[in-house]
């Protein structure tokens, strides 16, 4: 799959809004409201979706360990380190993607449709710096804080599903023994790449869109779809310069 398509317009479009930024200022208040939308009304399906997870993959780690090792426990710190450097950050991010880039798209586009845009520019205001940058950076702030819920939400089911469910000791799940800094920087690094780009996908989509209730709808679509697409593609790349760095 060819990355450009992906990223081309995202990074005009933050190249823009930089420069937007940069010469009108951020706007606090819809940043604070944009926030509240992606990060704070995101919280309970992150939680929620992040809890399942976790308890499924242990329950697949019990299965695959009675075949071969016998003991789930031997699993846990291996576990442990997959959900801070992998799983945590990378399905929280979709998890967020799914809510966040249908709110960001489907506001945008029916801005676009009612040709509030042209209206914000024609009062001397600029989109990119009133209605793209108070997204992007309540993604920036959001989407690693909801990453970092979402892979303690995640362990902490782990825990009790082992405790519960197949009668070991579940603390295991939360060893660090195989987990280093560098594991935690490159989740991180995956959280905020996400984070920048969710919102960005959304606003090429919504502010694309033309014509009538049928051109939110597709415009919403293609904004969560490219918002998902883009984090599994951050994920690997994030992932294979990791890797070729030898970290």
């Amino acid at each position: 799959m060819n990355p450009l398509p992906f990223f081309g317009a995202p990074a005009l479009l933050l190249a823009r809004t930089i420069k937007a930024t940069a010469r009108e200022g951020l706007h606090w208040r819809e940043t604070l409201r944009q926030l509240n939308e992606l990060g704070a009304r995101s919280v309970w399906l992150v939680l929620s979706g992040m809890a399942f997870f976790g308890a499924v993959l242990v329950t697949v780690a019990n299965s695959q360990a009675r075949k071969f090792t016998g003991n789930l426990l031997v699993l846990g710190p291996a576990y442990f380190e997959l959900m801070v450097r992998e799983f945590g950050p990378l399905v929280s991010a979709l998890l967020a993607a799914a809510r966040g880039g249908a709110s960001h798209g489907a506001e945008l586009s029916t801005m676009s449709v009612n040709e509030q845009v042209e209206a914000l520019e024609m009062s001397a205001g600029d989109p990119y710096a009133e209605l793209v940058a108070p997204r992007v950076v309540a993604g920036l702030l959001g989407v690693p804080l909801l990453c970092i819920l979402g892979t303690m939400a995640s362990t902490l089911s782990a825990v009790i599903t082992a405790n519960q469910a197949f009668g070991v000791d579940g603390w295991a799940f939360v060893d660090a023994r195989y987990v280093d800094v560098w594991d935690v920087v490159a989740g991180l690094t995956k959280a905020v790449g996400c984070g920048l780009y969710i919102p960005l996908a959304a606003a090429v989509a919504g502010l694309s869109a033309r014509g009538g209730a049928e051109a939110v709808g597709e415009a919403t679509t293609r904004g969560v779809v490219t918002a998902c697409i883009g984090c599994l593609l951050i994920d690997f790349m994030v992932a294979l310069g990791f890797q070729g760095l030898g970290l």
